[in-house]
């Protein structure tokens, strides 16, 4: 009889169940397909699925972002009116039927939230929607990342020759697509530009807000941490790893273009700038260099 510690080591853990998933295992087709039909080495093919991936996938999401958080933000001034304006009716309901202040805090709270909300589905910009972006992107940047690991690594009898092609894929100080980059060229690489995406971000005129300084810190650790991490993983990951962090640098550059936001009719906003990338260097000079 099978003991209860073998059947526990038999089971395969979490990882082992997303790395034989049907996503990264769909993924996995997807690189091979791609380099097989274009005859690019392994490091061009790489790089060129993830701007494929990103501009046809994440860009147009990234750009319906926009536009729905420029909308919410044009319903401010809005809604500022119609909850003062409930903030009265509220306060003469109150002294009418003798409700006491956490009860007349209450209708308007409630009150308030109704109003947002129709406001919200008559613009279709529920905030929530903002986020697709997120649930997309990191799914997929997570599975393509193991698809690359199970190629590099070999981990099934259909990777084991694309293991091999992998070993001479690679160009300049990484030749070998399945070893770690030990000079740490990459890694280095991807922690400057993911910082510098945060920093572009934090350089904002909007002033940020507590919770939004938590989170750009936050994010500011991460990019530190993920260098040591993507100098112990296969070259071919720490490589996708810093291609999709330039495209993702590079299309939110693009967003900021008055030109680009007009043609995805993404709604203008007080914090739009004409000048957008002066304005990027200038404070940036003006906050690390002076």
């Amino acid at each position: 009889m099978l003991t209860a510690a073998s059947i526990a080591a038999e089971r395969p853990g979490w990882y082992e169940s997303i790395a034989d998933s049907a996503p990264v295992h769909m993924m996995e087709n997807v690189l091979v397909v791609v380099q097989q039909t274009t005859g690019l080495p392994w490091w061009a093919s790489v790089l060129c699925t993830t701007v494929a991936l990103r501009t046809a996938i994440t860009l147009p999401l990234a750009a319906y972002q926009m536009s729905i958080i420029a909308k919410v933000e044009t319903l401010q001034p809005e809604i500022e009116g119609l909850a003062k304006r409930l903030r009265y009716e509220v306060s003469v309901r109150a002294k009418q039927l003798e409700w006491s202040e956490k009860i007349a805090r209450f209708h308007f709270k409630k009150n308030l939230r109704r109003i947002v909300s129709e406001l919200y589905v008559r613009d279709n910009c529920h905030p929530f929607k903002a986020s697709l972006v997120i649930w997309v992107q990191i799914p997929m940047w997570v599975f393509i990342s193991i698809a690359m690991r199970n190629l590099s690594l070999g981990t099934t009898l259909s990777a084991k020759a694309i293991q091999q092609e992998l070993a001479t894929g690679g160009a300049l100080w990484f030749p070998d697509l399945t070893v770690p980059d030990t000079l740490w060229i990459m890694p280095v690489s991807l922690g400057l530009v993911n910082l510098l995406i945060v920093e572009i971000f934090a350089l904002r005129k909007i002033e940020l807000t507590k919770f939004q300084k938590y989170v750009t810190n936050f994010i500011r650790g991460i990019s530190l941490v993920m260098i040591p991490i993507a100098a112990t993983v296969p070259s071919s990951m720490a490589l996708y790893w810093l291609s999709s962090s330039c495209v993702g640098l590079g299309q939110n550059l693009l967003l900021r273009s008055p030109r680009f936001r007009r043609v995805c009719r993404i709604p203008r906003i007080k914090a739009d700038s004409d000048t957008p990338y002066k304005d990027i260097a200038s404070a940036f000079i003006a906050k690390y260099f002076k």
